[in-house]
């Protein structure tokens, strides 16, 4: 048995990377799932290669009006959201601190953590009336061992894994679990801006620092969230999840 059946999920950031990968993995284990992106043409087309079960929409989540309408058109097609994926990130370019611009700053805390404040307040509300749900944060082992050149986006990611657990603490009496994922470094579209530049001897340099001797890949992450997001973690709330291959220990 698929381990979502009649389960409806609302994934951002779901047009590439971790957050294509979850949206997948979500549909091919019965669950409904909200394909939502900045990008829209690029959401259509993962949504159209998932199938009946996928809905695109585009969705900007620094945005209040935006996450606002994008929850109002996930439920009112889905009549239900169980699970909330926070995925869309962003970081600065791998530099010293100092040379992060303001602009750079403010986007990387209004779309890694002002997003979840957002679809908490547009899915919370809903979660809590139908009595529970899940809220899957996509975190970052960078919020748990820092690497240097990356300060405001460690920071950023700090704040979404303790957010997590005050969310949890919180939300617990609604029945609604809150997890968070701690992903390594993985093969996305963000990874250039992590190195600095994308070179043999930088991925080189990044893989040493894992133990386990790789990056990560979109589908490592997808299998965790699908793990947390499902009845069989029932008892899991709060926790940060490190899918790092060991870069943490």
């Amino acid at each position: 048995m698929a381990r979502l059946n009649g389960k409806a999920a609302f994934v951002t950031g779901a047009a590439q990377g971790f957050g294509q990968a979850i949206a997948e993995t979500f549909a091919r284990e019965g669950a409904r799932v909200v394909v939502a992106d900045l990008q829209a043409s690029k959401a259509r087309a993962v949504a159209k290669e998932i199938g009946k079960n996928a809905l695109a929409v585009a969705c900007d989540v620094s945005k209040a009006e935006d996450v606002e309408a994008a929850a109002e058109k996930s439920i009112r097609a889905f009549g239900r959201i169980d699970i909330l994926v926070n995925n869309a990130g962003t970081t600065h370019r791998n530099q010293p601190m100092l040379d992060v611009d303001e602009v750079e700053f403010d986007k990387v805390f209004a779309v890694n953590v002002k997003s979840i404040y957002l679809t908490a307040k547009a899915f919370v509300p809903h979660m809590r009336a139908k009595g529970g749900g899940v809220i899957v944060n996509i975190g970052s082992t960078a919020g748990i061992r820092p690497r240097p050149g990356l300060a405001w986006y460690n920071a950023s990611k700090g704040a979404v894994n303790l957010l997590s657990k005050s969310m949890a603490v919180e939300l617990a009496p609604d029945k609604i679990r809150v997890v968070a994922l701690a992903p390594v470094a993985g093969e996305t579209p963000l990874l250039a801006s992590f190195m600095g530049e994308d070179t043999p001897e930088k991925r080189a340099a990044f893989r040493a620092s894992i133990p386990i001797g790789r990056l990560s890949q979109p589908q490592d992450i997808a299998n965790a969230a699908l793990f947390l997001a499902s009845d069989e973690a029932a008892m899991i709330t709060g926790s940060v999840l490190e899918v790092d291959g060991g870069r943490c220990v």
